[in-house]
């Protein structure tokens, strides 16, 4: 008999300050796993009792002081906390544990927060756009040598395809959708042979995005946004994925995050 779990991400721009939406949202929807980037916490003050009171007794977490950061909250017992260094300078930008249930024993969730990237589009006048490239050329490294079921998930900062932007005209020389940042992404997503769960159910020639601008004076009105949340997972997992949704109404919260989590749900 399969087994049914609901596996969120979110970049929540700091899990402190927005602990109150955090509380609202597992409590509305009760994902069984919650992946959040941007934590902006060390690990000894994250807020580990609101999630256990919760329900969400088992977590993995990688934080440091005000910036990056990830965590994996859980209803579900995890083991085999892993941790990369895909921007090789110690950020907390990865987090990964095993599954320990009888029907998800063996597969494994990574969340990662992959780097913005900065505003200029050139490795040469902003390192920050340099380190972004470098980090994800890891990564693809890395899928390389993925062979057994995982689940990638969280804030990869581009939005690859034409209709996850609200503009491909006007974007694509803009970090998050330039041509260099889709082709690595699309070479991490090759080398491990992923499935885009989101794509998978919502077609590319429809508009999806997770991300929208704090800059925008009516953000829902004006609908600017970007796709740069992703849930991925090895093809061995694709059968195993029965619905997928972006939670936007969440944007409208006060004191919101400018990403809407994403949800999958799967039958294990």
């Amino acid at each position: 008999m399969s087994q049914t779990l609901r596996i969120a991400s979110w970049n929540i721009n700091s899990v402190r300050a927005r602990i109150d939406i955090v509380e609202r949202y597992l409590k509305e929807e009760a994902p069984d796993i919650l992946c959040l980037q941007e934590t902006k916490v060390i690990d000894s003050l994250f807020p580990e009792g609101l999630f256990r009171q919760l329900g969400y007794r088992h977590m993995m977490i990688n934080g440091q002081p005000m910036h990056h950061g990830v965590a994996i909250v859980s209803k579900v017992p995890l083991i085999n906390r892993k941790v990369e260094d895909w921007q090789a300078n110690g950020e907390a930008r990865h987090i990964s544990a095993e599954l320990n249930l009888e029907s998800t024993r063996g597969i494994r969730i990574d969340n990662v927060y992959i780097p913005a990237g900065g505003e200029v589009p050139d490795r040469e006048s902003n390192p920050k756009f340099g380190q972004k490239l470098d980090f994800l050329t890891r990564m693809k490294i890395w899928s390389q040598g993925v062979s057994s079921a995982h689940i990638l998930t969280g804030d990869f900062n581009v939005a690859p395809f034409e209709h996850d932007v609200w503009s491909h005209k006007q974007l694509v020389n803009v970090v998050s959708h330039t041509a260099v940042e889709c082709e690595l992404l699309a070479a991490i997503k090759d080398a491990g042979n992923w499935v885009d769960i989101a794509r998978h159910f919502v077609d590319p020639s429809q508009k999806l995005y997770t991300w929208w601008s704090y800059r925008a004076q009516d953000w829902e009105t004006s609908d600017r946004g970007r796709r740069l949340d992703h849930m991925w997972v090895t093809p061995d997992l694709k059968a195993k994925a029965k619905a997928h949704v972006v939670h936007k109404h969440v944007r409208g919260w006060g004191k919101p995050s400018d990403h809407a989590p994403i949800v999958t749900e799967f039958a294990f």
